[in-house]
């Protein structure tokens, strides 16, 4: 039987610091000689600063014409189809009249081509922005606060409310934008990071959730108030069922029925057709025509778009009396905005072979906001659904999106007067439809069950907190949760075991086929020690190795005084040393 014995030195840091690492000489600057290495321009700073800025000069020079302009001209227009009747419905989720829709379409489209990173990724109105921003408008502006004075008709002041939603999202969304811009000026991107796949697909399927009980009362044609959470408002719904106009759900039933029936056709057929049918457009175009034609307002009392201004607003300054207001809401809305945009365009340039910079597209998204909120547009962000429209369309670059806002600028000069018809119940189907995406991460639940208990947990707190107290709250705990899952993961730590005929070794008490070591005991933690989970570490190796050195080194003590033989002294110093050196080390851990 073979013996081994391996002495060595346990160093302190008072050693190491003092004898065997010695820091390097380094003149310290002054504070004024920092900053004017960080102003010092040249012209090569000074081009590398213009292109990252405006990333559109780094490859707009050597644009490939005959490669790439027809298929950003056909995904332009595809995805252009697909703007017009999603901003229209967004516009109801941020509540605010049918137009901001449009011009929400319109001017962050064109200054993302610009400014943004992407390729691939469209810009515009999304869904879980709209709704976040309609939570805050009705808040700030309820229907209570407008009453219809002098007259003895109950009822509020649509215009009045409406303009002061106006106002309040226009508001938010600057301070979104100014947000954004000074976390991308700091080279905040990093915090990407922190929102997990997980995070962010929990969170998106509980928003999935609110916007489609939101939708429910334009679907079913009910009068009832908006509310803050998704049981608030299907309790309302329910409560007045039996007023459900008949005309306005068959006409929102036939158009899910045909919107779903065309994307599974898209979706079974994709290889084979040039472009996606536009199912969207063509229910609009359609609903529009037939609703001009049966009178359904006048005949039917069905809920319509109404008055669609023709032409864009000038420039306005926004009410910065309501931002104190709106600060926590705002950072909610700049956080997810991000996420979703730079956790999609990551995708995109992995599949195609480019970078992109998480601080630039903060910068091109707050610029987006900020710049826009002064002609009359709310918050926005990348869509899922039209960015793969784009992508799969055929678009190469950004060309795709500029010609995606000039065909929205077509509508909203010269044509936006014909969808006026247009019935409200056709934009909640349109908008429950694009919401299916979402609703099918909820597969995401089996798969995370097999991998990573740990993702699955993070994943349902985001959902059901984000369902229960709202999105702004919801992603707080979410964000907070993941952040403790981090520390909980630095805490953790196990024996090893061998897998038998390999070099393998894992978690002997997570799988059978590991086997520890006989006579040896290999504990490892997955992470470096520091204040947090030092006393754990120093407690789980205490438990797992069986091994109390304190309670040894008692024992050995005072097996010394009762020692008779020579022979005996030496073995039980030779067994006090290595004792002594193994605590010596759990109280240098201890310690520190």
């Amino acid at each position: 039987m073979l013996v081994y014995q391996v002495e060595r030195r346990v160093f302190d840091e008072e050693y190491i610091s003092s004898r065997l690492l010695h820091k390097k000489d380094r003149t310290p600057k002054t504070v004024g000689q920092r900053v004017a290495d960080q102003f010092r321009c040249s012209s090569g700073r000074a081009k590398s600063v213009v292109l990252s800025l405006l990333p559109i000069l780094s490859w707009l020079p050597s644009y490939p014409v005959k490669e790439y302009l027809l298929g950003d001209m056909v995904s332009g227009l595809s995805t252009g189809v697909m703007q017009l009747p999603q901003g229209l419905a967004y516009a109801l989720l941020a509540a605010v009249p049918p137009v901001y829709g449009l011009y929400s379409s319109f001017y962050p489209v064109l200054l993302y081509t610009f400014f943004g990173t992407s390729r691939h990724i469209s810009i515009g109105t999304f869904a879980v922005i709209s709704l976040m921003i309609g939570g805050v408008a009705v808040r700030e502006a309820p229907d209570s606060m407008f009453p219809l004075n002098g007259t003895n008709v109950t009822g509020f002041d649509v215009d009045a409310r409406d303009a002061r939603r106006v106002q309040v999202a226009v508001a938010l969304t600057t301070l979104v934008g100014l947000i954004q811009l000074f976390l991308g000026v700091l080279r905040f991107g990093f915090v990407a990071i922190y929102l997990t796949e997980p995070l962010v697909r929990g969170f998106t399927t509980a928003a999935a959730v609110h916007v489609c009980v939101s939708q429910l009362k334009y679907f079913f044609g009910v009068k009832t108030k908006r509310f803050s959470g998704p049981l608030s408002s299907l309790i309302a719904v329910f409560k007045d069922i039996t007023s459900t106009n008949i005309t306005t759900l068959i006409v929102g039933l036939v158009c899910v029925v045909f919107l779903y029936g065309v994307k599974e056709i898209n979706e079974r057929f994709k290889k084979k057709l040039p472009i996606p049918i536009p199912g969207e457009i063509i229910v609009v175009i359609v609903s529009t025509g037939v609703s001009y034609g049966m009178s359904l307002s006048e005949n039917y009392q069905v809920d319509i778009v109404g008055n669609i201004p023709a032409g864009l607003q000038p420039p306005s300054v926004p009410d910065f009396s309501i931002l104190p207001n709106l600060v926590a809401d705002a950072v909610a809305i700049a956080v997810v905005g991000f996420s979703m945009g730079i956790s999609l365009a990551k995708i995109f340039a992995l599949k195609y072979g480019y970078s992109v910079d998480g601080n630039q597209e903060l910068i091109a998204l707050g610029l987006c906001n900020f710049v826009s909120s002064f002609f009359q547009t709310f918050a926005i962000t990348c869509s899922m659904s039209r960015s793969l429209v784009q992508e799969s369309t055929g678009g190469k670059t950004q060309i795709a999106g500029l010609l995606s806002s000039l065909l929205v600028l077509l509508v909203i000069v010269a044509i936006g007067f014909v969808f006026r018809p247009l019935p409200q119940t056709v934009l909640a189907a349109i908008i429950m439809v694009n919401l299916l995406g979402m609703f099918k991460q909820v597969r995401d639940i089996p798969a995370l069950w097999r991998t990573s208990k740990i993702e699955l947990t993070i994943w349902v707190v985001a959902f059901v907190a984000s369902v229960l107290l709202g999105l702004d709250y919801g992603l707080l705990v979410a964000i907070g949760f993941a952040l403790l899952t981090v520390i909980y993961r630095t805490q953790r730590s196990v024996i090893l075991g061998q897998i038998s005929d390999t070099g393998l070794y894992c978690d002997a008490d997570e799988y059978e086929e590991a086997a520890e070591c006989s006579g040896i005991k290999i504990f490892h933690s997955n992470s470096s020690i520091y204040f947090a989970n030092c006393d754990l570490y120093v407690n789980s190796l205490k438990q797992k190795t069986g091994v109390d050195p304190t309670r040894l080194l008692a024992e050995r003590k005072s097996q010394r005084k009762h020692a008779k033989t020579r022979s005996g002294d030496k073995k039980d110093s030779s067994q006090m040393f290595s004792c002594v050196r193994y605590s010596c080390g759990l109280n240098y851990l201890q310690g520190h």
